[in-house]
């Protein structure tokens, strides 16, 4: 259960829609963290690409590298998702 509002599927419009519907194809669901960001949409569209870029892009860590770097850091922090 979410502790702040949040736009369910069915009430989703416009570029949030898109973006839910990107989401679902992508994972299969709409992850609650994309999901707290669904009252600023434009904000959404801008963490997730950086997401993409921090994850995907070509660097010096690997990709396996970067996630288990995201895993700890979540898990220091206490964030179990």
């Amino acid at each position: 259960m979410f502790w702040i509002r949040t736009v369910p599927d069915a009430e989703a419009q416009g570029s949030l829609k898109k973006q839910y519907d990107a989401a679902l194809k992508r994972a299969g669901r709409v992850f609650h963290v994309v999901r707290a960001m669904s009252l600023n949409p434009e904000t959404m569209r801008a963490s997730l690409g950086f997401y993409r870029e921090a994850m995907f892009s070509e660097g010096t860590l690997t990709r396996t590298e970067r996630e288990l770097l995201a895993t700890v850091v979540s898990a220091t922090n206490r964030c179990f998702y």
